[in-house]
């Protein structure tokens, strides 16, 4: 069905030795499972690998929501909200309600909650520009702030050495610079 589109991504592949995109609208129906014919968002994707063809059911009308934004946006938004969920599960224990009380598992879910708040804005702010600035709450927690370092505190200021071996150094330096050069916000009653 997107046998055109496939070729003129595939083409577009080739011309540029990068991922090409092209999408369709489509009205399809199965022959028994459905009552009615749908809508169908077609993504003829190609890359070095080869094809990567993607469908999409969606009773979303159209006008006004076209197949690439319906697709990218839409659908390729949700599927990343689910991915901070699991990385919030997975990664800061949000999934460890097994205490006795409610309220204990409560306050175990409001930590995991207010580390992750935590973590996706040192993402956002400290890494970026670094070469983890997408990383997940995993690789930040391993790489950056399970590490062994020296902390030597006097009046002025506060020491952090790092081992000469810590293969995250670099990105620890930018993160440091990127948070210092932040500005706190001051409220206003």
């Amino acid at each position: 069905m997107i046998a055109a589109q496939a070729e003129q991504a595939r083409q577009q592949h080739e011309a540029t030795k990068q991922p090409a995109r092209v999408f369709a609208d489509l009205r399809y129906q199965t022959v028994d499972s459905w009552s009615r014919e749908r809508r169908v968002v077609a993504k003829a994707e190609h890359l070095d690998k080869g094809a990567n063809p993607r469908f999409v059911v969606t009773s979303l009308d159209l006008e006004d929501h076209p197949a690439k934004e319906l697709y990218e946006e839409t659908y390729c938004g949700r599927g990343e909200m689910e991915n901070r969920i699991k990385e919030q599960q997975l990664h800061l224990f949000a999934d460890r309600t097994s205490a006795e009380t409610m309220r204990a598992n409560q306050i175990r879910l409001f930590f995991s909650a207010i580390a992750y708040t935590l973590l996706e804005a040192f993402r956002r702010l400290g890494l970026a520009g670094t070469s983890m600035a997408r990383a997940q709450c995993q690789t930040i927690r391993l790489r950056l702030l399970k590490i062994g370092a020296l902390v030597q505190v006097t009046v002025r200021k506060v020491w952090v050495r790092l081992a000469s071996s810590c293969p995250s150094a670099e990105v620890f330096r930018q993160a440091f610079g990127n948070l210092a050069r932040l500005r706190p916000v001051m409220l206003r009653c």
